[in-house]
């Protein structure tokens, strides 16, 4: 056997052409975490509450990392979505006592679609090609009078918001804080990744990987960008409400802050902490900050400074770490991915 024919030549070659990848296997070791997470945990509540909010607020993270990371959309909206679901949700609870998922759920993706898709053809499919300034003042402005309208309306709880929110039911069974419904958020999480991450390879991610190296060739080929820009932010939006619904139906409660500013921007900090255009990194993100914000806040000692030493680690990783926490151990080439025959 020849020095060129060997395993480790092979290894080399297949590493400097980015074969051997990282991505994979850090989804399996976040997916063994989050799977082991229950049994781990079966005598801390509390910390399976903490751990089903990361699962949650990981899929509204997902949702912003399609906006930008693949598409480059930057929104500051992706609260909208999340915000009108779990208020539609906590409506039909309340007006219709009904709250079977296989229907709560759904209408919750359907509200949260639709609803991007109204903005989208007002922010994308103008006669104009949009700027980033624009679609992110024109989201940003769509979640902060959204907030502004349920906080004065009184069917909807104004400034109170919805308390008391109907349990989610499957037929008899009521999903109740704990083990059963960690194990519903974990599975939706685990559909819409698969989901996003078959997109993200199949042509439309090509056109998608297309749009983030050269926007103007692109379009210069015959692509209708926004079309796909619109229809990502579409789908975007559908991961949003459904995670709207479930942290309603979770917390027990949703409020004129679910669908604001705020929560916006976290989604995006979630995001670029972890690692934008990835996918598992909105997720590493999540728990990341979560996890610090748990830990900090229960530090007597840094109780009333937390938010502030919260605010300069997120600082110091986003200014010298553009790429998020994965950026350390990911290639920027297996970041944005290859295509085509190798």
């Amino acid at each position: 056997m020849s020095v060129a024919t060997t395993p480790a030549a092979t290894a080399a070659r297949a590493m400097r052409r980015g074969g051997i990848r990282i991505l994979p296997w850090i989804e399996l070791a976040v997916l063994a975490a989050l799977v082991a997470a229950p049994f781990l945990l079966a005598e801390r509540t509390e910390l399976i509450t903490l751990v089903t909010n990361v699962i949650i607020l990981s899929l509204l993270a997902l949702s912003f990392d399609l906006c930008w990371g693949f598409s480059g959309i930057m929104s500051f909206g992706q609260a909208l979505f999340f915000g009108v679901a779990g208020y539609v949700v906590a409506l039909v609870g309340r007006d219709l006592e009904f709250s079977q998922l296989w229907a709560t759920l759904p209408l919750a993706m359907l509200v949260g679609g639709v609803l991007s898709a109204l903005l989208a053809v007002f922010l994308l499919l103008g006669r104009k090609t949009p700027t980033s300034i624009f679609v992110a003042f024109g989201t940003l402005t769509g979640a902060y009078a959204a907030e502004r309208l349920v906080a004065g309306w009184q069917y909807v709880g104004a400034g109170n918001g919805l308390s008391s929110i109907k349990l989610m039911a499957f037929g008899e069974y009521e999903f109740v804080e704990g083990t059963e419904f960690y194990s519903l958020a974990l599975a939706a999480l685990i559909a819409v990744y698969c989901m996003s991450r078959y997109l993200i390879r199949s042509q439309l991610g090509l056109v998608l990987a297309g749009m983030r190296q050269n926007e103007e060739r692109l379009a210069f080929f015959g692509y209708r960008v926004q079309v796909f820009k619109a229809l990502v932010f579409t789908v975007a939006g559908a991961i949003a409400g459904l995670s709207g619904a479930l942290y309603s139906y979770h917390q027990g409660f949703t409020g004129p802050t679910n669908l604001g500013p705020g929560l916006s921007t976290t989604a995006v900090i979630y995001c670029l902490f972890g690692g934008s255009g990835t996918l598992i990194g909105p997720v590493i993100g999540t728990a990341a900050i979560e996890i610090l914000n748990y830990v900090l806040a229960d530090i007597e000692a840094v109780r009333s400074i937390w938010p502030v030493i919260l605010g300069v680690v997120l600082l110091v990783v986003v200014t010298f770490q553009p790429n998020g926490l994965l950026g350390l151990v990911v290639s920027d080439r297996e970041r944005i991915g290859s295509y085509g025959r190798r």
